[in-house]
């Protein structure tokens, strides 16, 4: 039970089990959490920092409190972050035990001072400003670090969330502000020294510098006692003629998508790419309302087909049809065509000629009608100013991000060894995690998990649907799938192959998020069902909550 009371709560200590947790939602939308051990209780604020989920719907595995909609862990004793998509811990509220009581006091927190005292007279060079860089910074001063930072960005934009380009942004569900990592004076409030629309153009890691390089082609070098490098992805850009014709976008920063929401009002949109990118895209545009129309081609037969099975597929196609979406199948574009325009500049007689998109054409010969294409067909490491280790598939290191001493590539281009071996993850969370470790790894911080005790997670999200994924399996077509996918209730795993006794290395749901957090810890503990136990009735939570007393 609960008492209101201005700032305090009063709540029943036998409405908390031993070893769990219970949230307690009040009249002004706050949520308080409450977790047991014994006779010791701690409180905080229940929602989640990164998207307000309610941690009492998650699930509680040890000393873990997992949120139940991205799987950003905190410590149930302390709310200190264990694990990303949120990049902040948990406010801490105090209480007072009284007999079979506690109160808790929202207006009294227990603040946790930072003192940034450590490595002093070190200096720090961060290159790339996504979700890897920002999080290496701010883990660090999270930490104490004191020394300097400095952040290197290409982008024009202070760091912010990529992956809400695509599943919010483009739909028009999100403003560009809300979209900044640690909020518009993340840089100056972390003494951050942040460079934008400045470009490197080599690293040398031996030498632990690198070479700035200026409009003009001069270029200047600074040495650091730390240099992480963490410079993303680039799209691919298929051997397509006439995909550098106006009108062909791909998407991947902030310019990209203010020029697709501008250049896509009224127009017919092909999108070419059936993985999560297009697909959000799809989705994101079909929400906006602002198209002609959308047409997504894909050369085989699937949605997502490297992730999800093909029933899962034929699901998210039904979906994305009843939102008038077109879909063209087992076909490959041979060209994307042009139309010349003749523009009479300042109405005097020297027109110009410009060449914009007219459609596209696939190699059957059938030809569809287009004013903007936008490719999604995936990504590659950007590595080539990394000359001495370049690496088309990534930059190997070590599980704390480490290529040489002081020296840690991280992001996209990271091939790091973790728990499920050595691989190359495209994913916002993956990132993140390698920030936190990159940071403690300088800060040689030892109770920080190293990337051999995390795993893999990524979501994407279309038509206000959330599709979860956690671990990683080469391919979905060694499943067991639980639920109808068709009424967006399911959970699937994936195996390596179709041994009874082969463990699940990877699972995806819509709608049955506690089983996959359950799924997830004993993922990440080694402890994943086999395909005989998960036919034979396996119960995911209560085995998740077993593992862990």
């Amino acid at each position: 039970m609960t008492k209101a009371m201005i700032n305090t709560v009063t709540i029943t200590k036998s409405d908390i089990p031993n070893g769990g947790m219970k949230s307690y939602k009040q009249d002004d939308d706050s949520i308080i959490l409450i977790t047991r051990d014994d006779d010791e209780f701690h409180a905080f604020d229940g929602k989640c920092p990164h998207a307000g989920a309610n941690l009492g719907d998650g699930l509680r595995c040890g000393h873990r409190v997992v949120c139940p909609w991205h799987h950003a862990s905190f410590d149930s004793r302390d709310g200190s972050l264990l694990e990303p998509i949120a990049t902040e811990g948990l406010t801490q509220y105090e209480l007072i035990n009284d007999g079979d009581n506690v109160t808790v006091d929202t207006s009294a927190t227990i603040n946790k001072p930072i003192e940034n005292d450590k490595l002093t007279d070190t200096h720090t060079i961060i290159v790339g400003g996504g979700g890897a860089g920002f999080m290496t910074a701010h883990q660090l001063r999270q930490g104490g670090y004191g020394g300097k930072i400095t952040m290197i960005s290409k982008d024009d934009k202070a760091p912010y969330n990529r992956p809400l380009l695509s599943k919010a942004f483009l739909a028009g569900n999100m403003d560009e502000d809300k979209l900044l990592l640690g909020g518009s004076d993340w840089a100056s409030s972390n003494d951050i020294d942040l460079h934008l629309n400045q470009t490197v153009s080599e690293v040398l890691p031996n030498e632990a510098t690198i070479v700035i390089e200026n409009e003009n082609g001069d270029s200047t070098r600074q040495t650091a006692d730390f240099l992480v490098v963490a410079t993303g992805a680039s799209p691919t850009i298929p051997p397509i003629k006439g995909a550098d014709v106006d009108g062909v976008y791909t998407l991947r920063s902030m310019a990209d998508a203010k020029l697709i929401k501008a250049a896509s009002h009224d127009q017919r949109v092909v999108i070419i790419g059936t993985g999560f990118i297009g697909m959000e895209t799809a989705s994101a545009l079909a929400q906006a309302g602002t198209t002609a129309s959308i047409t997504v081609i894909g050369q085989g037969s699937r949605v997502m087909g490297n992730i999800v099975s093909e029933t899962v597929s034929n699901a998210l196609i039904k979906l994305h049809e009843e939102k008038g979406i077109n879909f063209v199948f087992d076909a490959t574009v041979n060209e994307i065509t042009k139309i010349e325009r003749q523009v009479d500049k300042d109405g005097d007689s020297n027109n110009q000629a410009f060449s914009n998109v007219g459609g596209v054409t696939l190699a059957n010969g059938e030809h569809i009608d287009a004013d903007i294409v936008v490719l999604g067909t995936g990504v590659s490491p950007r590595t080539e100013i990394l000359h001495e280790v370049n690496d088309p598939d990534g930059v190997q290191v070590d599980a704390h991000l480490q290529l040489r001493d002081g020296i840690y590539a991280l992001g996209d281009i990271a091939k790091p060894t973790n728990q499920m071996g050595r691989m190359r993850i495209e994913h916002w969370r993956v990132a993140l995690q390698h920030g936190m470790v990159t940071a403690a790894a300088i800060l040689n911080d030892d109770n920080v998990d190293s990337l051999e005790a995390r795993i893999p997670f990524f979501w994407t999200m279309q038509y206000g649907k959330s599709l979860r994924y956690s671990g990683h399996a080469a391919t979905p077509d060694h499943n067991i799938l639980f639920g109808t996918p068709d009424t967006l209730d399911y959970i699937e795993y994936y195996f390596d192959d179709e041994g009874a006794d082969t463990r699940a290395s990877a699972a995806s749901t819509l709608g049955r998020d506690k089983e996959l957090v359950a799924f997830s810890e004993l993922l990440r503990r080694g402890h994943a069902p086999t395909r005989a136990q998960l036919n034979a009735g396996f119960d995911m939570i209560d085995q998740a909550h077993a593992l862990s007393r």
